[in-house]
């Protein structure tokens, strides 16, 4: 007797079909699983066991083999449960598989409820692309499957609940589409901060244009508080934005199961102990890292000093690339992380280095040394860096209203609104993120602001990647302003936003 249905799998953030095949036949009782199960999916066979026998349906005496195809391709995950089951029950004649194109996926516990498993919003965006119309899912995982438009979803609580519907004892209502609630989501206000209108200025360019951007400053001078505030500018993320960052929550079982949709851009802050391979993806079984986890939103790296050189250096093609491409001998996986860059530091190992009270205590050799743990180019990866000093005592104590968020991100949009209508057609969204022949197109420089741009080039002995990123800072300026043209006033801003000397 033979079975076959559909699963699915996850390969990178992408998901492909798995068909499951089960034969049984006499013989000495056992049971086997082949194509490549990880240990996760040979441990299924006691899953699957005792959850058919906790359901009320006996398990067949006989052997049986379960194929899962194609069969050159690694499978991991508990995700097989549910359809190795069901492979088993058809094979044995106990249920009858729809005729209709369908999969299912899910864990089993071992009295035979289904729990959640991870990645289901990719998997189901690729069942609805192979042409699969009904996918069954744990109960807990209907609402992100049904973010993949035009497949029916049943929500599975148990497996006696999925076989009374597919015996037509009790049918199973689809899941209805889930819909966000609507408005945004509390975050901290730029509000909040005192003083530090400068770093306020770079932050708001930043957030207009997409650039990475370093605060460097004392202790408590607010750049950890700027850096929080920062996602309350952002504009919000598109549909497509939205699934495809809820993708990568979405393998690593991140999701909220109430509000499976990502509706804001990610902030993502790593402690400085992190790993090269927890900051740009890896393991046995390839996942995603922090950056990618930080895609259409913010990675903050806060003392980055602090952080290990070789983690530190990971960064340089991810920020060119906008993805990381991880190798291992089982698998090779690309994962997108277009992120913001944002970083803070002290400008010594004590802090308080270029203090005029002359609180610093550090050499001038342990003041290099510290800095030098950033690369130069890492550095010249950064389109902004801006000096936060400390406050002092008057701008504590001022009871004036700051500028709230709401304002600035109003700026904001707008000045996102001409990049998209600019780079429309295109797969550029922002400025920071402008081809070469785009930066040549779009950045054309008036004869006064090319010498300016000559008289920095020479005196600050720029490399052609700090050239450009002049270039698209300045651009980004131009678009708050709302200019057609680059001018002198929005180049000298975007060279004066490099000119920190102590780096």
């Amino acid at each position: 007797m033979i079975s076959q249905l559909y699963s699915m799998g996850i390969r990178g953030i992408e998901g492909y079909p798995v068909q499951v095949e089960c034969y049984i036949t006499n013989g000495l009782p056992g049971f086997d699983i082949v194509g490549l199960p990880d240990a996760a999916i040979k441990e299924a066979r006691e899953r699957v066991r005792a959850a058919a026998k906790n359901s009320g349906f006996k398990f067949p005496p006989s052997r049986i083999v379960v194929n899962l195809a194609p069969a050159d391709t690694k499978k991991s995950g508990s995700v097989y449960d549910l359809p190795i089951l069901m492979a088993i029950l058809a094979a044995n004649r106990v249920v009858r598989l729809p005729k209709a194109d369908c999969a299912f996926l899910g864990e089993l516990s071992l009295e035979g409820k289904l729990r959640p498993v991870p990645g289901v919003l990719p998997m189901a965006i690729a069942a609805r692309r192979q042409g699969i119309g009904t996918l069954f899912v744990p109960q807990a995982n209907a609402p992100e499957a049904t973010l993949a438009d035009g497949l029916t979803v049943i929500p599975v609580a148990s497996v006696r609940q999925l076989v009374d519907h597919l015996t037509g004892a009790a049918a199973i209502a689809p899941q209805p589409v889930w819909q966000p609630s609507g408005g945004r989501r509390a975050v901290a206000d730029f509000r909040d901060v005192k003083g530090q209108e400068n770093a306020k200025r770079a932050l708001e360019i930043a957030a207009a244009g997409g650039h990475n951007i370093l605060m460097v400053g004392p202790p408590g001078s607010g750049k950890s508080m700027l850096a929080k505030r920062l996602p309350s500018i952002l504009p919000d993320l598109g549909r497509e934005e939205a699934l495809e960052v809820t993708q990568i929550h979405s393998i690593l079982g991140l999701v909220d199961p109430q509000n499976p949709l990502v509706t804001t851009r990610p902030f993502r802050s790593p402690h400085h102990t992190i790993s090269a391979p927890g900051l740009a993806g890896g393991g046995t079984v390839p996942k995603p890292g922090e950056i990618s986890l930080a895609h259409k939103g913010v990675l903050f790296l806060d003392e980055l000093p602090e952080f290990r050189k070789e983690t530190m250096e990971v960064l340089r093609q991810p920020l060119e690339d906008g993805k990381v491409t991880i190798t291992r001998a089982t698998a090779t996986e690309t994962y997108p992380c277009e992120f913001m860059l944002v970083c803070a530091m002290n400008p010594c190992r004590c802090g308080w280095y270029g203090d005029p009270r002359g609180r610093c205590t550090c050499s001038q050799q342990s003041v290099q040394n510290y800095l030098s743990r950033i690369s130069g180019p890492l550095l010249d990866r950064i389109d902004i860096i801006i000096e936060v000093p400390a406050l002092e005592f008057d701008e504590l104590r001022s009871r004036e209203a700051a500028e709230s968020s709401a304002a600035i991100r109003e700026r904001v949009n707008r000045a996102r609104e001409i990049q998209l209508r600019r780079f429309a057609g295109s797969e550029t969204t922002d400025n920071a993120h402008m081809r070469p022949a785009q930066l040549q197109a779009i950045c054309t420089l008036s004869d006064e602001c090319a010498s300016l741009m000559r008289e920095a080039f020479d005196a600050m002995q720029l490399t052609a990647r700090s050239y450009d990123r002049i270039l698209k800072v300045a651009r980004t300026i131009a678009d708050l302003d709302g200019s057609e043209e680059i001018a002198a006033q929005h180049i000298a801003e975007a060279i004066q936003y490099r000119t920190y000397t102590n780096l």
